[in-house]
């Protein structure tokens, strides 16, 4: 997940950095190798423009060179049904979900209705990857804050979502933990040992590649996790001296080289996602590029 940017400023940034005579140095493909598995481009649905039709934003998303979409979670049956036909007639595909409803109600909660909410919007989220032909859904598994402790958001989580485990087989969709701003799971160890400990290839990892900049290293998360990782979002990150900035691939502190080294070490093959401001199809386009120079090593 990511701060909510100004994006008129973002789209001067994109614009500006296409339009110089030279690309920085870390927008330049490295002699480390790419990773050795099949990767997938992607982006999150919220990327392309709401005012569009789906069928436009599923254009819009293949004309700008991304083969798959990371799709919310819907309830609307014939909504569920009229992404799929935009999707397919597009030739996307749709092979994540991110859920929707636990930030609001979030597995680590002590109250009884909080979590029957979580758990029906998980449950409506693997309902909606099994229909899209989604392998994963991406869970948030807890919230750390005042009320809940981080043992209480440990335990609570993992109780819970055993509980859904068996629809998650089921439907065959992998429930991906995602390590985000919530106090929880603060280190590639920890993250391993939350996943390991439910001995089940239906739960593994969500990484983020800019949600540990903070206080880690993408390249770490990948060497420590590896195996463990199903999906990966890529955004960038950028350390600033009253603060920091999400900003476009390439244009932070993310070492790029060492994260496509990291990822072709420990094998990954997969979807990389970007998860960043909405845009138009010249915006959208120069992700996709700059997707292609960082990650995929072209």
């Amino acid at each position: 997940m990511q701060n909510e940017t100004s994006r008129r400023e973002f789209l001067k940034a994109s614009v500006a950095a296409a339009c110089v005579a030279g690309l920085p140095a870390s927008l330049v493909a490295s002699p480390e190798p790419a990773p050795k598995g099949r990767l997938i481009k992607g982006l999150v649905m919220g990327m392309l423009p709401e005012k569009l039709s789906y069928p436009e934003r599923f254009k819009m998303a293949a004309d700008a060179g991304f083969e798959a979409v990371e799709a919310y979670t819907t309830t609307d049956p014939r909504e569920a049904e009229g992404i799929k036909k935009a999707a397919d007639d597009a030739k996307i595909k749709i092979l994540s979900v991110m859920n929707q409803a636990h930030w609001e109600f979030p597995l680590s909660s002590d109250d009884p209705a909080a979590i029957k909410k979580s758990l029906d919007g998980m449950k409506t989220s693997l309902d909606n990857a099994k229909f899209w032909g989604a392998s994963a859904v991406l869970l948030v598994p807890a919230v750390v804050n005042a009320k809940t402790s981080y043992n209480d958001a440990w335990t609570r989580s993992q109780k819970h979502i055993r509980e859904l485990i068996p629809l998650a087989r089921e439907r065959k969709v992998i429930i991906a933990i995602e390590e985000v701003w919530n106090k929880f799971l603060l280190s590639p160890r920890e993250f391993a040992q939350y996943v390991d400990e439910f001995k089940s290839p239906w739960v593994k990892a969500y990484l983020d590649v800019g949600n540990m900049v903070l206080f880690g290293y993408p390249q770490d998360w990948i060497r420590t996790l590896g195996k463990r990782i199903v999906k990966i979002h890529l955004k960038d990150f950028k350390r600033e001296r009253d603060g920091y900035k999400w900003v476009n691939l390439g244009e932070g502190d993310i070492d790029w080289p060492e994260v496509r080294k990291a990822l072709a070490e420990v094998g990954y093959s997969g979807t990389v996602t970007a998860e960043l401001d909405e845009g138009d199809l010249a915006y959208l386009t120069d992700v996709s590029r700059r997707i292609d120079r960082l990650v995929l090593g072209l």
